[in-house]
């Protein structure tokens, strides 16, 4: 064969170090293609996606498979030149992707997972870079109370609990259209999803330091903390907190807000607070400080096979030259270093810091191995369909985030803070935006986010620059990208490619707008709390039976009488009518909401739709044993009574992306032709994407045929009754009735598992015909597919998690009891709160829609009760909150649920 008829191997693969036996394909191979490396040449056989693995040169059974010089498997057969590297877990990947080839029958190599061994013998203390030069400076803002420089002047709303998220992203809102923020960067809402459960989380430690770190890091000139008085912790708990870990609180402005009223009036109150903030904010300016004060963070997600060859090693690169004038970086992410570990101690401090890393390591495992998970299993979807097969070749190049140069000087806790320059290791899960909290929290002033399939991942207060890791994706992500580190691969010295970066480093520290800034686009997360602290309950939730969906059986209950106003659908009745953009992962959840706030202020909604609805949550990402739950519940807001179209929104690189979805809905016996479907990172970006939604949903209605409102009876109800707190006799009467009475004439009716009402014996004799031999009928999330009485699994104490789930069931109406606060409600249907308790009324009575007496009969309550459901379920009543926008969408982990 002529070189003609060849492709040169330069032009087609490339080996990450000279020594490895492993190509990485640079584009697509297909079958069929003659390789020529050197005189050499050989035939691929089965197609080579871009960033998979093929082999150069013959490698024997049992030998190990090399990148970057070190194992990440072993050959399961000989192994023969341009063969294609398939691990089991790989063509399982590809097999759920839409492709357009063949692929290999069976796997040729086996995964290696070799526990590192320290020998404190042959460890050698290493050094760290040396200084270069004189020192440069970049402008930022000098704090007080040793507080550190910040690279922005942010004022910070903070809720101290997720049941303040709404509330804080309300006030936020309202303070950026009232005030001019002129000398600010912003006026920003940090809400996050823990402390909402009434127990002792596990991660509360960790939770109060990220929130400490928050409140006292240099890019906040002032922050007020809401808080409603409710969960898992109180402000007097991270006061005291902060106060015995010596974090210099007084140093910023703040106050603590304790909200005692209702909504409306609290968020006046904050917007007064807030106010005065504003000048003292304000009067701050930017002064010339030496880079020592830069704190980078070190960040990847949506890893691809060219991560570490380019985007990892340019930020290494870069974080090098800011620890020589005495600056600081981070790495983090423990999973994703297993498998590297030696390559991250090849220069250490000393053997304390090396053992303390591998303890850290260790912990990880041993806490995935609690919740039946194995820290092993990190890669997600996105990253094997982009070549990284198993977490040691993920974690390889992971790992080039630390230059060979730059000496491991410490190890920290999570959100631990960071206490001078070098460079230290965070320990944190792979999750992207969990781990990134931490760093933030640590004191990171500045985010190098590296990405393969271009993650658009930003922190609201702390500007972050995004390398690509090949020209190809940052050209079809070039409006939300900083860096085009695949110029590496494509042939520029990374010295010239550093440089570069560096001095764009410089300039987004000294307050030039990174492309994440410029599109208002930002997320928090916090770690995740893990419901597990050994293995020992690990087998008995494993075998928890699965209810089977029939309705509980009623007792001698009387069937109501009552109509109610729906649309007149071809599925049934309906109280409304929306389209649902439904995020496939957490990265995806603020463009949905972007995009449904934009669909929303255009004049005209297609198909006699009511409103778009976005529903953000924080899973299909970055932990294991929580997809189904979450799939679940996905599938029951697909196909509630409320969806009238829903498209199904991935960001690209997730576990749950697109492919994976339709997948699941075939599986379920859905056709996936029914949905839409977008991709933030294929489809170009935010405002690509953004376009192509709004083309879907507008091409979808554009001759449907519009629904009309008529009257139906109770059998049209679909309600779920919760109640928060003791629970009067008479108005456990009245509920009695009001699910008994809706059940019995063919409505449907869920309740949580864990609510109070369903202790009450009483309440059980009234309605069914077991009351003591009772089971959930209903997974979390599942939609009941057969009207009548109907309880779900609850593994959660969080009430914004328990209504997540009661959405999935398909229920249209909400109705609660509560006690001692009032609760969020869920975004998409409507939640009626009622309470009888008077200091409640008193203080909130301005968010609750009926106040209900004691004294009164149960027969009378349970009337006013139906005239409400009526009323709201025929739309002309609308809860007082639902219409504040005090709403949460919250998926639960339950109890294996755990971060990786």
């Amino acid at each position: 064969m002529s070189p003609a008829d060849s492709v040169p191997f330069d032009s087609c693969g490339r080996l990450p170090e000279s020594g490895d036996n492993v190509a990485i394909a640079t584009r697509r191979l297909d079958a069929g293609t003659v390789v020529a490396m050197g005189d050499d040449r050989f035939e691929v056989r089965h197609t080579v996606l871009e960033g998979h693995r093929f082999a150069p040169a013959s490698i024997a059974k049992g030998q190990p498979l090399l990148s970057w010089g070190l194992p990440f498997g072993d050959a399961a057969t000989d192994i023969e030149p341009g063969d294609y590297l398939c691990n089991e877990r790989i063509l399982q990947a590809l097999a759920e992707r839409d492709i357009d080839f063949a692929l290999p029958e069976a796997a040729n190599f086996v995964d290696r997972f070799e526990p590192y061994e320290l020998d404190p013998a042959s460890l050698q203390p290493g050094c760290q870079v040396s200084l270069a030069g004189v020192p440069g400076t970049f402008r930022g803002y000098r704090r007080a109370g040793e507080r550190g420089v910040g690279t922005r002047n942010f004022l910070a709303i903070l809720g101290l609990t997720s049941n303040d998220a709404p509330l804080v992203e309300t006030i936020a809102a309202r303070c950026r259209e009232s005030f001019d923020l002129a000398g600010c960067d912003g006026i920003v809402a940090l809400a996050h999803t823990e402390g909402a459960a009434a127990t002792r989380p596990n991660n509360l430690e960790l939770v109060l330091r990220t929130l400490a770190g928050f409140i006292v890091h240099p890019n906040v000139g002032a922050v007020l903390v809401v808080d409603h008085g409710v969960g898992s912790y109180s402000s007097d708990d991270l006061r005291g907190f902060m106060q015995r870990n010596g974090y210099a609180i007084d140093a910023v402005p703040h106050e603590f807000l304790s909200v005692q009223e209702d909504f409306e009036a609290a968020v006046v109150r904050a917007v007064e607070v807030v106010q005065g903030f504003v000048p003292q904010v304000a009067a701050c300016g930017r002064t010339e400080e030496p880079l020592a004060g830069l704190r980078i963070a070190l960040q990847c997600g949506g890893s691809d096979a060219f991560s570490g060859v380019s985007g990892n090693s340019l930020a290494g690169w870069v974080a090098k030259e800011v620890i020589r004038p005495g600056g600081g970086a981070s790495l983090a992410e423990t999973d994703e270093l297993i498998g590297a570990e030696p390559y991250g101690l090849a220069n250490v401090r000393d053997g304390a810091v090396a053992a303390k890393f591998l303890d850290k390591v260790e912990r990880f495992k041993e806490l995935a191995g609690y919740h039946g998970a194995s820290a092993e299993g990190n890669p997600s979807g996105g990253n094997n369909y982009r070549g990284l097969y198993n977490i040691a070749l993920k974690s390889l190049g992971a790992a080039r985030k630390k230059d060979p140069e730059v000496r491991l000087d410490e190890v920290l806790e999570y959100a631990e803070p960071m206490t001078g320059g070098g460079f230290y290791f965070m320990d944190s899960p792979g999750n992207d935006l969990e781990s990134i909290a931490g760093q933030v929290a640590s004191g990171c002033n500045l985010i190098l986010f590296i990405t393969g399939n271009g993650s658009i991942t930003n922190f609201p207060f702390v500007p972050t620059l995004k390398f690509v890791t090949t020209t190809a994706r940052f050209e079809l992500l070039s409006d939300e990208m900083d860096v085009n580190a695949g110029r590496y691969n494509d042939g520029m010295p990374m010295d010239e490619l550093g440089h570069e970066t560096f001095e764009l480093a410089r300039k987004a520290a000294s307050g030039e707008a990174t492309k994440g800034e410029l599109a208002g686009h930002s997320q928090l997360s916090i770690w995740r709390d893990w419901r597990q602290s050994d293995a020992s309950r690990l087998e008995q939730i494993r075998s928890e039976s699965v209810p089977d969906g029939q309705p509980l059986k009623l007792g001698a209950v009387s069937p109501i009488e009552l109509s109610v106003q729906a649309y007149a659908t071809d599925e049934g009745s309906s109280t409304d009518l929306i389209g649902l953009i439904m995020p496939t992962s957490l990265c995806s959840g603020q463009v949905a909401e972007l995009i449904a706030d934009y669909m929303n202020g255009r004049e005209a909604r297609p198909g006699g739709l009511s409103r778009f609805v976005a529903l953000a949550h924080t899973e299909g990402c970055g932990s294991a044993n929580a997809d189904q739950l979450y799939l679940e519940t996905l599938l029951g807001h697909l196909r509630h009574p409320f969806t009238r179209r829903a498209l199904l929104l991935e960001h690209g690189c997730e576990k749950t992306h697109n492919d994976a979805v339709r997948h699941f809905l075939g599986e379920n016996g859905e056709s996936p032709a029914r949905y839409g479907f977008a991709s933030v990172q294929l489809d170009g970006g935010i405002q690509a994407v953004r376009e192509e939604v709004v083309r879907w949903f507008d091409e979808s209605l554009k001759s449907a045929s519009v629904p009309q409102r008529q009257t139906f009876d109770a059998s049209a109800l679909r309600l779920a009754v919760l109640t928060h707190g003791p629970v009067d006799v008479e108005i456990v009467r009245a509920l009695a009735a009001v699910c008994g009475g809706i059940a019995k004439a063919g409505g449907t009716v869920v309740l949580p598992a864990n609510t109070s009402v369903l202790e009450s014996e009483e309440f059980r004799a009234l309605l069914l015909a077991s009351p003591q031999s009772y089971a959930p009928t209903l997974a979390y999330g599942e939609r009941a597919r057969s009207p009548g009485l109907h309880v779900m699994q609850s593994p959660t104490e969080d009430q914004s998690e328990v209504m997540t789930g009661l959405g999935g069931t398909g229920v249209e109406l909400m109705l609660a009891h509560v006690g001692s606060h009032v609760l969020q409600g869920h975004p998409m249907i409507p939640l009626l709160q009622v309470s009888s308790d008077t200091a409640l009324l008193a203080a909130r009575g301005g968010d609750l829609d009926l106040a209900i007496s004691t004294a009164q009969e149960a027969g009378a309550t349970a009337a006013e009760l139906l005239e409400r459901i009526a009323a709201t379920a025929s739309g002309s009543y609308r809860p007082r909150l639902f219409g504040a926008g005090n709403v949460r969408f919250q998926l639960t982990r339950g109890q294996l649920g755990v971060s990786l």
